[in-house]
């Protein structure tokens, strides 16, 4: 199902516009909305399931950060008027989940990570890949994947594409160097909402112990690794990881319906 991507106030954005509460969706640094259209068939009429897209190749190449991203996110929150939100990232989506929740505490329904930055994980290595070497990019993408299939060709062309257009390269490179630089592991223990860390058991990029970790540094978060699955659970097990966030957001709505009553 094919929606529609709204620009509103230099915010670009797909919206569901379901009945229920604001599930918002944040990518990485290769991500598409492909990368969600699980999440967002499944859950699109119990929730307004929101996707904004992260502006890493439109920012001005000074602001390119994880901090400027992070503020796109909470302008486009305010933008929008949602109360509260649940806050689901992948990869790199799933730092500036961290972030905006370290400072917008009082907006966070729930927080959803899988193969989450933030504390480690491998890049596409120390420098950038050569322009034109399409069978390293295709390698490296099939890599994100516990089964290299799902790099569908359509997949590796996006991302060889992006390697190839110079000033995406470039955001590309000086995003991921913030991202290093910001390290959260002493930040970790303020995070006070309800959090779900869903992670693939063959993830490469944040292994296994990643998860782990962030797991013993927020308090009361609950981990689920899903087995045969790499970087990206809601691409290569969309089933599995679905069902794994509904049986989570339910469990919320029980226990916050018996503190009401």
């Amino acid at each position: 199902m094919d929606y529609e991507i709204k620009e509103q106030n230099d915010f670009k954005y797909i919206e569901t516009g379901g009945d229920g509460e604001v599930l918002l969706l944040l990518h990485g640094l290769f991500g598409a909305l492909s990368n969600f259209q699980g999440i967002i068939n499944y859950f699109r009429k119990d929730y307004n399931v929101v996707v904004p897209m992260l502006p890493i190749f439109e920012m001005p190449i000074k602001e390119v950060s994880v901090s400027g991203l992070v503020d796109h996110v909470t302008q486009f929150v305010e933008f929008k008027h949602f109360d509260k939100v649940h806050v689901l990232g992948n990869s790199l989506g799933g730092h500036i989940t961290l972030l905006y929740a370290l400072g917008n505490a009082e907006k966070i329904d729930s927080i959803i990570l899988t193969g989450s930055s933030g504390l480690f994980e491998n890049s596409l290595g120390s420098t950038f890949p050569k322009r034109g070497d399409y069978e390293f990019i295709k390698t490296k993408t099939q890599a994100t994947f516990y089964d290299p299939t799902v790099a569908t060709k359509e997949l590796i062309d996006e991302v060889y594409d992006i390697v190839n257009d110079r000033n995406k390269a470039i955001r590309i490179v000086a995003t991921a160097k913030t991202a290093v630089r910001h390290n959260l592991s002493d930040k970790l223990h303020q995070i006070k909402a309800p959090t779900l860390l869903i992670w693939g058991q063959q993830d490469t990029v944040t292994p296994a112990f990643v998860g782990e970790k962030f797991n013993e540094l927020i308090e009361g978060s609950k981990l689920v690794f899903v087995d045969e699955c790499g970087h990206a659970p809601m691409m290569e097990k969309p089933k599995t990881f679905n069902d794994i966030l509904e049986e989570f957001l339910k469990e919320l709505a029980t226990k916050r319906t018996a503190t009401a009553e």
